[in-house]
C-alpha cells in the first residue's frame, strides 16, 4: 500500500494520476489523505482508499499509515503559521511517530536544494525543509528527499501580469542562471521511487530540469512561445515583502520567503553538476508551450 498526501495538489495530484493511469505494472493499493474528499474526482475516489482529515493530525496519521508500505509526504502551506519550524517539523512530528508505530518502510518527501551549502542555515523555507528531512530520517525509515529548485509552475501565479502587462517578477538578478523543474517531473520522480522500493537508507534525489536559465533567458523563451514581448522586472526584497504582506501572508511565512529568495540570489541553487539521474526531462520551452501558453490564452 502506498499512501499519498496532498492528492489534490500540483505534485500529489499528478503523482496520483501517474500511479492510477500510467503505471500498469504497479500492483500497490493506493490510499490518500485529503481534507475534503469532494475535491477528488468521483472516478478517482472509487479507485483509492480515502482517509479524511489533515495528515498533520495524530489520529488521522495513525489511521492512514496502518498497513502502509510507503508514503509520499508533502507539508501543505500554512499562511498563518507562528513559525517555519511549526509549519514543517511541527506538522510532520505526528506522522514521523506513526511511521515508526506502523513499520512504514519507505517515505518520499518533497524538499529543496541547499543541503551542504553555506546558505543552508539561513535560507528560510529551505532551512525548515531540511530540518523536516532530518526529522523523518531519524525515524529509521528508508527516506528520499526530492531536492527541488524553483518550480516552473510558480509562474502560473503571474499569468495575469504576463498576459496583461508582459511582465513577470522575482528578486534574483536578471542574469543569475539556476535550475528550474516542472512539478510533473517531480511527481514522476516520486512515482519511480514509490514503485521500485529496492532502495534503503536516507538521501536526496535532485530534480534539476535539463538546463540552468536566468530570468532574462526565461523572458526570451516566453516571448518566443507566446508571440509577444515578455520582460523580467527585478523586485527588491522590500518590495517582495510588501507584496506578500498585501496578500495576507503571515509574518513567519513572509520572513521565510524573503530569507529563501535572498539565499537563492546568493547562489543557493547554483553550480550543481547534472547527471542522467538528476536531469529531469521537461524543458522550460516545452513547459511554456504546454502549460503557460494555454493558461495565458484562457
Amino acid at each position: 500500500m502506498i499512501v499519498i498526501t496532498t492528492p489534490t495538489g500540483q505534485i500529489g495530484g499528478r503523482l496520483l494520476d501517474i500511479l492510477l493511469n500510467e503505471s500498469p505494472t504497479c500492483s500497490d493499493e493506493l490510499r490518500v489523505i485529503v481534507r475534503d474528499p469532494a475535491r477528488l474526482p468521483a472516478a478517482v475516489r472509487s479507485r483509492v482508499d480515502v482517509v479524511t482529515g489533515s495528515h498533520g493530525d495524530a489520529e488521522v496519521a495513525d489511521r492512514a499509515f496502518a498497513g502502509a508500505d510507503a508514503v509520499f509526504w508533502v507539508v501543505p502551506p500554512a499562511p498563518r503559521t507562528p513559525s517555519l519550524n511549526d509549519m514543517y517539523s511541527g506538522f510532520t512530528r505526528a506522522a514521523a511517530k506513526a511511521f515508526t508505530t506502523h513499520g512504514v518502510g519507505h517515505v518520499v518527501g518533497v524538499s529543496a536544494l541547499g543541503r551542504g551549502t553555506p546558505m543552508a542555515g539561513r535560507a528560510g523555507h529551505v532551512t525548515a525543509s531540511l530540518a523536516m528531512d532530518d526529522l523523518i530520517a531519524s525515524t529509521g525509515v528508508a527516506y528520499r528527499a526530492l531536492a527541488n529548485p524553483t518550480f516552473m509552475d510558480n509562474l502560473l501565479w503571474e499569468v495575469a501580469s504576463i498576459r496583461d502587462d508582459g511582465v513577470f517578477t522575482s528578486t534574483v538578478a536578471a542574469d543569475r542562471a539556476a535550475p528550474l523543474a516542472a512539478t510533473r517531473d517531480i511527481a514522476a520522480a516520486a512515482a519511480g521511487l514509490l514503485r521500485d522500493r529496492s532502495w534503503s537508507g536516507t538521501g536526496e534525489v535532485r530534480v534539476l530540469g535539463p538546463e540552468d536559465l536566468s530570468p532574462n533567458d526565461m523572458a526570451r523563451i516566453m516571448s518566443d512561445v507566446l508571440g509577444r514581448p515578455v520582460r523580467y522586472q527585478q523586485q527588491s526584497l522590500d518590495e517582495f515583502r510588501a507584496a506578500l504582506v498585501g496578500r495576507g501572508v503571515g509574518e513567519a511565512l513572509v520572513a521565510g520567503y524573503v530569507d529563501m529568495m535572498r539565499a537563492k540570489d546568493d547562489g543557493l541553487d547554483g553550480g550543481l553538476r547534472r547527471t542522467p539521474e538528476t536531469t529531469s526531462p521537461t524543458t522550460f520551452r516545452e513547459w511554456c508551450e504546454q502549460v503557460l501558453k494555454p493558461a495565458v490564452q484562457a
